[in-house]
Formats: C-alpha cells, sequence, structure tokens
C-alpha cells in the first residue's frame, strides 16, 4: 500500500521534468534549470526539499538586469521560483510561507496583481496573520485599491497596533519622500553633527569602478569641501576581482585629497537594505544630527526611504535625512516615480522594516 502512494506521488510530480517556455526570456532555461531526476526521491519531504532546492538554483542565478538604480533577477528566472514553491506548496497545504515566498517573487517580478492574489490565498489559510495583512494592506495602497487597504488595515489594527501604526508609518514615509522634488545641489547646509552617505554600484567585472559610481564620488567630494567638518561613509560590499565598492570610493576620495580620518568604509553591504541596515549603526554611533544620501536620481528616492525607515530603531533620535541626486537621468524626466522606481521602493521598505521577502529555507531571508 504505501509502495502504491508514493508510486503516485513520484508519477504526478514527473512533469517537473517537463520543458518549461516563459515569453521574453532572454536567457536559456537550461542554464538556471537544474537537471533533477525527480524519481530518486521516495518521500513528500525530499521531493519538497527538491523543489525549494531549485527555487534557490533559480534564484542564484547570475543572470541580471541592472541600471543605475536596480539590480533585478531576470523574470524568468523568478517565474521559475514562484512555479516550483508553489508546486511544493501544492504537496504541503499547511505551509503559508510558501504563498509568502511565491507571492513576493511576483513583487520582483513586477507583477503585483498576482502576489495579492497569492497573499490573498495564504489568508483564506491564516487569517489573523500580521504579516498577510500587512502585506495586502500596503500592496492595495500601492494599487490604489482604497478600500481594500483600509479594510486590511482596520484588521490590523484591531489585531496588532504597534503594527498598524508601522504599516501606516511606513506608507506615509514614502508619500512624503516621494514628494520631494530631486535637486542635484544642496539646497541648505546643515550644523551639528552631520554625515555624507554614498551608496555603491556594481563594479565592472575586472574590479574597476563604473562611471555611475565615480560621478557619485564627484558628488561627494563637491560636498565633501563645502562640508568640511561631515562625516564620510561609503558603503557597498559586492567584490569583483577581490575588490569592494566601499575600498575603491574611499580610495578614490584620499587620492583627491579627503582625509582618511573623515571616511568610514562599510564593505558588507550587498543591496541597498543592507546599506541602510549597516550605515545606520554607524550614523547612531557617531551621533549624527543630519545625514545627506547621495546616489543616481533614479534610486536616491529609494535610498532616502530606506535609511529613514532604518534610523526608526537605531536612532540617533532625531535624526533627519536628505538627498543629492547624481543625474543618470534628466531630473525633470523623474519628477513623478516611475510604477517599477515605487515598487521598488516599497517592497524594499518592507524588508527594511524586517518583513523579508522569502520565508521557506533555503530562499529565507533573501
Amino acid at each position: 500500500m504505501k509502495k502504491n502512494i508514493i508510486s503516485t506521488l513520484i508519477a504526478s510530480l514527473l512533469c517537473l521534468n517537463s520543458t518549461i517556455t516563459f515569453a521574453n526570456t532572454s536567457v536559456p532555461l537550461q542554464s538556471i534549470t537544474p537537471s533533477t531526476d525527480i524519481t530518486q526521491y521516495t518521500t513528500k519531504r525530499q521531493v519538497v526539499n527538491q523543489l525549494l532546492t531549485d527555487a534557490l538554483i533559480a534564484f542564484q542565478s547570475p543572470s541580471r538586469i541592472s541600471h543605475a538604480g536596480f539590480t533585478a533577477k531576470m523574470p524568468s528566472n523568478l517565474e521559475i521560483v514562484t512555479s516550483r514553491l508553489l508546486k511544493a506548496y501544492k504537496l504541503e497545504p499547511y505551509r503559508t510561507d510558501l504563498l509568502i515566498s511565491a507571492a513576493n517573487a511576483q513583487i520582483y517580478n513586477g507583477n503585483v496583481d498576482r502576489a495579492i492574489a497569492l497573499f490573498t490565498q495564504a489568508q483564506t489559510v491564516a487569517p489573523n496573520d500580521i504579516d498577510i495583512l500587512s502585506y495586502l494592506a500596503v500592496w492595495h495602497n500601492f494599487k490604489g485599491n482604497n478600500a481594500a487597504s483600509i479594510k486590511q488595515m482596520t484588521k490590523l489594527a484591531s489585531l496588532n497596533p504597534g503594527r498598524q501604526a508601522d504599516i501606516e508609518h511606513i506608507i506615509n514615509t514614502i508619500d512624503h519622500i516621494v514628494a520631494i522634488p530631486l535637486k542635484s545641489t544642496p539646497l541648505k547646509f546643515y550644523s551639528g553633527n552631520t554625515a555624507i552617505v554614498t551608496l555603491g554600484y556594481a563594479l565592472n567585472p575586472d574590479g574597476t569602478m563604473n562611471d555611475i559610481l565615480i560621478q557619485r564620488l564627484k558628488k561627494t567630494l563637491s560636498l565633501a569641501k563645502q562640508s568640511p567638518k561631515a562625516l564620510i561613509i561609503v558603503t557597498g560590499g559586492m567584490p569583483q576581482n577581490h575588490q569592494t565598492e566601499a575600498k575603491l570610493m574611499a580610495d578614490w576620495l584620499i587620492q583627491h585629497g579627503v582625509p582618511r580620518q573623515r571616511i568610514i568604509e562599510d564593505n558588507y553591504a550587498r543591496s541597498t537594505v543592507e546599506n541602510a541596515l549597516y550605515v545606520s549603526y554607524a550614523l547612531a554611533r557617531h551621533k549624527i544630527d543630519h545625514a545627506t544620501i547621495i546616489s543616481s536620481a533614479s534610486h536616491v528616492r529609494r535610498g532616502q526611504t530606506l535609511f529613514d525607515i532604518a534610523s526608526w530603531q537605531t536612532g540617533p533620535r532625531g535624526i533627519t535625512f536628505d538627498s543629492i541626486s547624481v543625474a543618470d537621468k534628466p531630473l525633470s524626466t523623474l519628477v513623478i516615480p516611475s510604477d517599477k522606481e515605487l515598487l521598488g521602493i516599497y517592497r524594499d521598505a518592507l524588508r527594511t522594516y524586517g518583513m523579508w521577502s522569502y520565508r521557506s529555507y533555503p530562499l529565507e531571508q533573501r
């Protein structure tokens, strides 16, 4: 009897070895899909583990889409991640973490409607889950579904008033920052303990700096001369050819006359979220009153939002932020953030707050 059940399970999963075609895929599927003989697995647990491993392999594929403000997974990779997570969920339908992870893969893919549908499916299983309520409140708000967002926020307030207040604060913070006009020069200079925080940009494969990053450094140097007492923090820890962005950024500034003692390097951050989380502790340690974020114009609003959110817990109390844009695009074309930019701000604001996108080992905290 047991043998028949196992055989039926294996037969139902043989579709994993079938060829899957995705629209607009620029990377051959074979390069990111592992070759797995599913017939070697004899238990549901083994099958689920392999599905999640396949999702991780697709997630970790080196294929990327990059520009000055965002480094993304290929859309086809994320469809594979979603597919594997949903197959695993069919086998273990109590695992709402799998639905949450699949929904967030669709957020990364820019398909918010499908993500909302998956979060809603998870909510039918766990109607009082605080994170699911939070996700639905935020993403309905993003889509302009105000009544649906308010409904989720009302229930959230009844279950966890503190979380409801935090989610409202996140939404209000985003609304405030995206309404501030971008600027390429300071409108004023701040007194007290100030800092300049310059965000990194992916190095070239040979370990040299991209021109986008050099332009950010030129803006940093100009501001450093205008604010000679400001601490300078450079952040970026994605190594190429044994170099990190932060180390090369610090070296460049020193070569251009900035004293070494003014500079702090964050050589560990792998994303804008980690930029904000790691640097917030340096800002707190040095009791910074005001920090100016420098990044590309298409990215700087996301950076400022994440630093604002990261400082809620680390402090210092009352710290303020502003930003200076390096024009990767004409500022006049970025007056209103695109849906893609705004989606990245919302998504990473939640991650900075502590709501990691992926909940299913081995994808967790990615």
